[in-house]
């Protein structure tokens, strides 16, 4: 890993009861990219990083009671993430990849009133991933007259 700065936005910090094993387990059955795992002393993981276009995901182990993973509280999430394809990645491909790794497929690919194409799969542990890819580009004025909804640029 060569020490850079961040540049702004947002990323995703995701705890596991096994942190090492989902790192593995992401780059298999997502083609996350490693960028970096912090080892402490006992070579247990402190810290790591994977990449996905110019996105970071965290994956670290539960730290508190209030980072747990959904393995810990039921099953729940309180939220997902989002991981956006380039155009002309095929979805579906992607989709049976993860599930031969032992995602379970909680929505198969299917294609949204927006104009992109969209599956859900939950990873070992029970933390849900959304995977999209645009496969026609729509504008706002079609997707609402497909949807039924109006698209606002802000809430007043």
């Amino acid at each position: 890993m060569s020490e850079t700065s961040r540049p702004k936005g947002l990323s995703s910090a995701v705890c596991y009861r096994d942190a090492k094993a989902a790192f593995r387990w992401l780059e298999r059955a997502f083609g996350f990219e490693p960028i970096f795992v912090l080892l402490d002393a006992d070579g247990n993981l402190g810290h790591s990083e994977m990449g996905h276009g110019d996105s970071v995901v965290m994956i670290g182990n539960e730290w508190s009671e209030d980072h747990k993973s959904p393995l810990s509280i039921g099953g729940k999430n309180t939220q997902t993430v989002h991981v956006q394809l380039a155009p002309g990645e095929d979805i579906d491909a992607h989709c049976e990849r993860a599930r031969q790794a032992g995602a379970v497929i909680v929505m198969a690919p299917e294609t949204q009133f927006y104009g992109d194409r969209t599956y859900r799969a939950k990873d070992p542990e029970g933390h849900i991933w959304t995977f999209g890819v645009t496969v026609e580009a729509k504008t706002a004025a079609e997707w609402d007259a497909e949807g039924g909804f109006t698209t606002v640029s802000r809430l007043d």
